[in-house]
């Protein structure tokens, strides 16, 4: 295999690639979905920060920050490439509470949001999930090699505040 080329996804950005990518990211309560082409070894990452676009948003081009359109562009550009998206795996990361101080039951967290409509979508499309690492405090670095599919998460629980007191008299 040749060089490796390192991505970074930021929030709202989503990348299509062939095996000689690696991309990377980090979550709180974004999600990303992977999908990835075994046989032909294409890959695809989302970085989305809200489910969708409120009723209220004016129209305008597709925007990766949203769940619903990062999945319609990757899938796009799947089929670009000639890749049926329902040959790919499908795995779902992050979710995560950023703030378990402030949790609240009676309502539904962003994360928590993010990754059922992230389920949602991969079911709809007809890919079957085969992994995920979902919701929980904290957040999640993210690492996806197209080349053999594997996707790394280190979950990185947050510190309570009587632990991070300890570590600042460190």
């Amino acid at each position: 295999m040749n060089k490796v080329i390192e991505i970074f996804l930021q929030p709202g950005e989503y990348f299509v690639g062939d095996a000689s990518y690696r991309i990377r990211t980090l979550l709180g309560s974004c999600v990303s979905i992977t999908l990835w082409h075994p046989a032909r070894r294409i890959g695809a990452m989302s970085h989305f920060l809200l489910s969708r676009r409120g009723a209220s948003a004016a129209p305008s081009a597709a925007d990766a920050r949203y769940g619903e359109e990062a999945m319609a562009l990757m899938l796009t550009e799947l089929r670009r490439a000639q890749v049926d998206p329902r040959e790919c795996q499908g795995k779902i990361f992050g979710g995560g509470n950023m703030f378990p101080q402030l949790y609240r039951a009676d309502r539904l967290q962003v994360g928590q949001k993010n990754g059922e409509t992230a389920r949602e979508l991969l079911h709809a499309h007809h890919i079957p999930i085969v992994s995920e690492s979902l919701f929980g405090d904290g957040h999640r670095q993210i690492i996806f090699d197209v080349y053999s599919g594997h996707v790394w998460a280190n979950h990185v629980k947050p510190l309570d505040s009587a632990q991070a007191a300890l570590k600042d008299l460190a």
